[in-house]
């Protein structure tokens, strides 16, 4: 019996070692064929170019990546665009420059080319056709007349006229007595004194004289610059009436403050901008000469007056108070630009520099001296650059609004 179960428990373990090891070997063929399978995939990547595609798209990428980068900051604006935008370049070279002093001034008619017509009788004034500020009138023109026909004392003109030849008669009474010494030499003196003072009150009334009254003329040829009277206005003897300036040369008087004081006999010329066309002026070319600056300030101020003279071309208000750039000393070497090629945001200077003949680069700068046509750059340009001189603010607008790839652009 117990040899039974002795073979019973034997005949269990020899079954189970043979499943065991069929199982195994069904799993080896298992993993052999998921190797074959593997191998398969392996063959299957290498006929497809799988991992050869993906190594050149990565590299394909990471250079367009890296020409797109070296391109991210230009700004593309075609040729046939610029031209029409008025987009000039130049290139940057080293020249003279000179110190800048900006302070404030106004512009004056210089003494001699200004005249004031007055009033040479006391009566009601009346405007001798249209009379306004700015218009050209010559020597001699009418500009007001002064009646005194309703004044009290009545019209000197008939008044000076009565006094003159009542004098005269009394001078030639008198003539005739003085040889036959009738009256005294003293008499007749006096006679010949009142006449003669009679007659020139009298010549001097009569000269423009009419009808409606006494007339008031241009004393020299120009333009009218203020009327000092209104129509119907009462004046008095020797009363302004009408300004006449001719504007051939006016002065520039700039008021500088007391810290460049030390400067100003360094000052040879200067700029100036007007208000009402924002157009710079530049003393040297309208034959400008400094006649003097002060030597001390005004009772009142801090500010010493520098004065200068110059042509005036028929474009400068006298009057009108405008920007002064006054030049002082000479630097040689300077890096500057026009105003016109410079933008400002927030502060900061910015240039744009021309790369080709389509392509464009916006570079901060460093401004110094201001003389107001031109400005001194200390740093972001160096000679040579070619830069951006008219019409900076289009290739600004370009940058702004740039739908061209960076990239597809060929140099």
């Amino acid at each position: 019996m117990k040899k039974l179960i002795f073979f019973g428990v034997l005949g269990l373990f020899i079954l189970a070692s043979c499943n065991s090891t069929v199982t195994h070997t069904h799993n080896e063929h298992d993993h052999e064929a998921e190797g074959h399978n593997h191998a398969t995939e392996d063959h299957d990547h290498s006929a497809h170019g799988d991992e050869s595609g993906e190594r050149h798209s990565h590299e394909t990428a990471g250079s367009h990546l890296e020409t797109t980068e070296a391109h991210s900051d230009e700004i593309i604006l075609p040729k046939v665009k610029a031209e029409a935008a008025g987009v000039k370049a130049s290139i940057i070279e080293p020249a003279p420059f000179q110190q800048v002093i900006k302070t404030s001034g106004q512009v004056l008619a210089a003494q001699g080319d200004e005249s004031v017509a007055v009033a040479t009788v006391a009566g009601v004034v009346s405007f001798r056709g249209k009379v306004t500020e700015g218009m050209s009138v010559g020597n001699g023109t009418p500009l007001v007349t002064i009646s005194s026909n309703n004044i009290a004392d009545g019209d000197p003109v008939q008044r000076a006229r009565i006094a003159y030849e009542v004098s005269k008669k009394e001078y030639e009474r008198m003539k005739a007595l003085v040889k036959n010494k009738i009256v005294s030499d003293k008499e007749f003196a006096q006679a010949e004194q009142n006449y003669e003072n009679a007659r020139i009150s009298y010549e001097a009334l009569s000269k423009n004289h009419s009808a409606i009254g006494q007339n008031i003329t241009a004393p020299i040829a120009g333009y009218v610059k203020s009327i000092l009277v209104k129509e119907g206005d009462y004046v008095t003897i020797g009363q302004p009436l009408v300004s006449v300036t001719q504007n051939r040369r006016l002065f520039l008087r700039a008021e500088v403050s007391e810290k460049y004081y030390p400067y100003l006999r360094t000052i040879s010329s200067a700029n100036f901008q007007t208000p009402y066309n924002n157009k710079v002026y530049e003393l040297q070319a309208l034959n400008g000469k400094l006649l003097s600056f002060g030597k001390t300030a005004g009772d009142n101020s801090f500010y010493v007056p520098v004065t200068f003279e110059f042509d005036n071309k028929g474009e400068v208000i006298p009057g009108s108070f405008v920007e002064v750039f006054l030049l002082s000393s000479p630097m040689e070497n300077v890096i500057s630009l026009p105003r016109t090629a410079l933008t400002e945001e927030q502060g900061s200077y910015f240039v744009y520099l021309q790369l080709d003949e389509e392509g464009y680069k916006k570079q901060e700068v460093t401004v110094g001296a201001d003389n107001g046509k031109n400005v001194q750059i200390l740093s972001g340009v160096k000679a040579g650059d070619r830069v951006v001189t008219e019409g900076a603010y289009q290739v600004r607008l370009a940058s702004a609004s740039n739908a061209i790839p960076a990239h597809s652009h060929e140099h």
